[in-house]
């Protein structure tokens, strides 16, 4: 529900800071006292129109925000805008907030961060109904009316078992739809998938396989050289010449040497023992070596093999992944897609199959939640037309329209038609009225402007209160064209109401604003030559005189029956007579 209002610079309000409970809250005034501003002010908050001519004169921009405190079915839909847009921020409450400059730019946002005019309008329309202001009544949407019918109809087990069918029937069909058409082009790309399957398979590819073959084939590429080296290594280091003994052997030399000094001197054992260890170190080297040169080959057709193997793994790897890894990966998911279009037939037949079954089940569970609407749109009818009978429209009709869309893929039904269906079943529906006698019923968007509208809107939610999901409702000119006796009626309406919503009321009948838990007086008045709206929260005396002011010239007599007034309305909602 709405909780703080704070508007400021907004036509003449200079500043204003006001805060409610639940329950019904009445405002009252003259007429031009800034009572319709404030209702401009909420308006252009919840996404309507920012106009620069609500910039108050000499500033530079209109500011409205607003708390909400979250606490009833409003919630969980607030909750999924405010997580889907990454907005959230205290789970409990939500605060809008929107500016509009004198240059023409606006700007909203939803708790402090700056959002655009539709998010605005979406989450706006979950809190706010204003009733009087055609654009904004969300009973006047079509698309909102199946929601209201199905929660008085209290249809929530039905609707969700035709739900779960009808996701079923929707993934079948995915399904299905990729292999007709993967079996639509299934020539081309049968021959396309078993050359590239077959293509990957005859490689015959292991894993690191191309490393090792780079190594091999710089070996064979320079054998020669690989060759002549390690023999120049092993002349130096164990064949030697008659010129320039071995390496090995002047070393094994030293060795001894350095072992008969360390006989003498043990001091230097260390020094016999690094020689030996050189030693031993050649020996090792000089075997290495005559293995490595036992392995050099001369080999042209193997370097020609190795070649030819690298330039088909270049090849594969260009044309389906960038490693050997990812061309195996390939081969094996186009072998897979091969099974998936060879079995297309068989499986499309079987799907197909159950694809039938899944319609006639929807058909079933379809037709119970029509049934279930139909009733309940009786009920709901002859409802609304008692409300508006006890508001003075006792000529009124109200009649709920169900329509149904030719579709050939659609939902069979008993006489062989197919009709089209969504998520909520296959009923198009509709609210319809006729306010008065021989006007017939219409759209509920065609009907009346003004207080007739707003009457009508409250026969509508009382009767739908429970199915009715946004939290505070504004109406305004509910009682043009009624007189006292029915304001009576009317605001004890509005207070049934508010047991269920947070109800705003802007009136001129004292017999209604007797009804309210909150009263408020819009004052227009000047100061220093500029024009302002002030509000006062009225309680006790002064909502008396607020109210023997409504009646007429302040005096014993209207005083008097203000207070009768106040104490009629008291007994009302107690019940007694």
């Amino acid at each position: 529900m709405l909780t703080e209002l704070h508007i400021q610079n907004f036509a003449i309000i200079d500043k204003l800071d006001l805060r409610f409970d639940a329950g019904l809250i009445i405002l009252t005034g003259e007429t031009g006292a800034g009572k319709s501003i404030i209702l401009d002010a909420v308006v252009m908050l919840i996404g309507g129109k920012a106009d620069t001519t609500f910039v108050r004169s000499d500033s530079d921009a209109a500011f409205v925000e607003a708390v909400f405190h979250l606490r009833g079915a409003e919630k969980e839909a607030v909750h999924f805008i405010l997580n889907r847009e990454e907005l959230m921020d205290d789970p409990d409450y939500v605060v809008l907030m929107r500016e509009v400059r004198k240059e023409g730019r606006s700007v909203a946002r939803i708790n402090g961060r700056t959002v655009n005019v539709g998010l605005l309008k979406e989450l706006g329309a979950l809190l706010v109904d204003i009733h009087g202001q055609a654009e904004h009544l969300s009973l006047l949407d079509p698309r909102a009316h199946l929601g209201l019918l199905d929660r008085y109809a209290e249809v929530a087990k039905p609707l969700s078992d035709y739900r779960q069918t009808y996701h079923t029937l929707l993934n079948l069909r995915r399904e299905l739809n990729d292999l007709r058409k993967a079996q639509s082009d299934s020539e081309r790309r049968i021959e396309m998938l078993t050359y590239q399957a077959e293509e990957v398979e005859t490689a015959h590819l292991k894993i690191g396989e191309d490393e090792y073959l780079r190594k091999e084939r710089d070996r064979l590429a320079n054998a020669e050289s690989l060759a002549q080296n390690a023999q120049e290594a092993l002349a130096i280091l164990d064949d030697g010449s008659p010129e320039m003994p071995a390496a090995s052997d002047l070393i094994g030399q030293a060795a001894q040497a350095l072992a008969t000094l360390a006989k003498i001197d043990a001091g230097q054992a260390e020094l016999a023992t690094q020689a030996d260890l050189l030693l031993d170190t050649i020996s090792d080297v000089v075997h290495t070596l005559r293995d490595y040169l036992e392995e050099i080959e001369f080999n042209p057709k193997r370097l020609e093999d190795v070649e030819e193997r690298l330039d088909l793994l270049h090849m594969l790897t260009r044309k389906y992944g960038g490693n050997i890894p990812a061309v195996i990966a390939y081969g094996v998911d186009a072998r897979k897609q091969l099974e998936t279009i060879t079995g297309a037939a068989d499986r499309i037949d079987e799907l197909e199959i159950q694809e039938a079954k899944l319609l006639e089940k929807l058909s079933k569970q379809g037709s119970v939640l029509s049934e279930k609407r139909k009733s309940a749109a009786v009920k709901m009818g002859k409802g609304i037309e008692a409300e508006l009978g006890d508001l003075k429209m006792e000529s009124a009709q109200f009649g709920v329209d169900f329509q149904t869309k030719p579709d050939v893929n659609g939902i069979p039904m008993p006489d062989n038609a197919r009709i089209a269906f969504d998520q909520n079943g296959f009923d198009r529906v509709e609210f319809l009225i006729a306010p008065n006698p021989g006007e017939g019923l219409k759209p509920l968007a065609k009907i009346a402007s003004g207080g007739e509208t707003s009457r009508l809107m409250l026969g509508l939610k009382n009767v739908l209160a429970s199915a009715d999901e946004v939290p505070s409702l504004i109406f305004d000119e509910i009682d043009q064209g009624i007189g006292g006796r029915v304001g009576m009626v009317v605001g004890h309406k509005l207070w049934n109401l508010s047991r269920t919503h947070q109800v705003f009321c802007v009136t001129h009948l004292p017999q209604l604003a007797v009804f309210g838990d909150q009263h408020y007086q819009v004052q227009k008045l000047v100061d220093n030559g500029r024009t302002l709206t002030r509000v006062e929260h009225l309680d006790g005396e002064t909502r008396l005189l607020e109210l023997s002011q409504m009646l007429g010239e302040v005096g014993e007599g209207t005083l008097r029956s203000a207070h009768e007034l106040l104490q009629s309305a008291r007994q009302i909602v107690k019940g007694k007579p």
